[in-house]
């Protein structure tokens, strides 16, 4: 059932931040694998090609309807497993409902080389609300946790938007932003041709620099030693600058190799996050 605590983790299992939740406390892990099995499962409908838009827009729309009911106080319906993280952590359903607001955006039309302020839009929808509802169980005050959201979220969204450039073209999307391509001299919108281009490196470079200073701004939030548990965000921001980092020194151009971490180098980042969490 998909509440069931073992089933809400199996969703989460393949997730790149599994091993940061692993490490929080019972009721903080439990209440962040019912956050990521939500956003897994509205995800799910947004990615599932094999039904039409409509279907899928109806879809995000249950969900809405249940999200509400939850935080009515009425029968939740597929909502109802988030029930104990929402009243435990005050989790709000503004942010709930601003992921299922992204998902749409995927749903309505695939997005293809959007303006700067759509894709901000949208990082902010599908990664920043999320870090909206993780920073709460974290136990982080609303000031440096919400700025701890919008810096984080906008980062690991935008390296993984760096990462899955084929993977997202195969699917007739593409995420990089209009005015860093055209910066670069590539006109085209087509997502298969723009990732063939080998000057597609440099607007992924460009987008790079701009990631950078997302992960300084959660550094310096974190830096600053707020109240909460701050492993988890401090080991997701490890793990994913250092993605970004290994994606740079391989470059953006055609072909692109898939960038991998080794167990070792994984082990080694958490254990230096772990320090810092504990040192400052």
């Amino acid at each position: 059932m998909v509440g069931d605590p073992a089933a809400l983790e199996a969703q989460v299992a393949g997730s790149s931040f599994y091993l940061a939740m692993k490490l929080m406390p019972k009721a903080e892990r439990a209440a962040m694998f019912a956050i990521y099995a939500f956003c897994r499962q509205v995800d799910d409908i947004a990615d599932d090609g094999s039904l039409p838009r409509p279907a899928r827009a109806e879809a995000l729309e249950g969900w809405r309807r249940d999200l509400a009911a939850l935080f009515a106080g009425g029968p939740a319906g597929q909502a109802e497993f988030l029930a104990a993280a929402v009243a435990r952590f005050g989790l709000r359903l503004e942010d709930f409902l601003a992921v299922v607001d992204g998902m749409a955006m995927d749903v309505a039309e695939d997005i293809r080389a959007p303006d700067a302020a759509t894709l901000d839009l949208y990082c902010d929808r599908v990664a920043s609300a999320v870090g909206r509802l993780s920073v709460r169980v974290f136990g982080m005050e609303d000031g440096p946790g919400e700025a701890l959201a919008h810096a984080l979220g906008r980062a690991l969204q935008l390296t993984n938007i760096l990462r899955d450039l084929d993977e997202d073209a195969a699917i007739g999307r593409l995420y990089l932003p209009a005015e860093l391509l055209r910066g670069a001299g590539i006109t085209a919108t087509e997502p298969r041709a723009v990732v063939a281009d080998a000057r597609v490196d440099a607007a992924c470079r460009a987008l790079a620099e701009q990631v950078r200073g997302h992960y300084a701004a959660a550094e310096r939030v974190l830096r600053g030693r707020p109240h909460g548990r701050l492993m988890a965000p401090r080991l997701m921001a490890a793990v994913y600058r250092a993605r970004l980092d290994d994606m740079a020194a391989r470059g953006w151009a055609p072909p692109r190799a898939p960038v991998r971490m080794g167990k070792l180098r994984l082990l080694g980042i958490v254990a230096r996050a772990g320090v810092r969490s504990a040192f400052g």
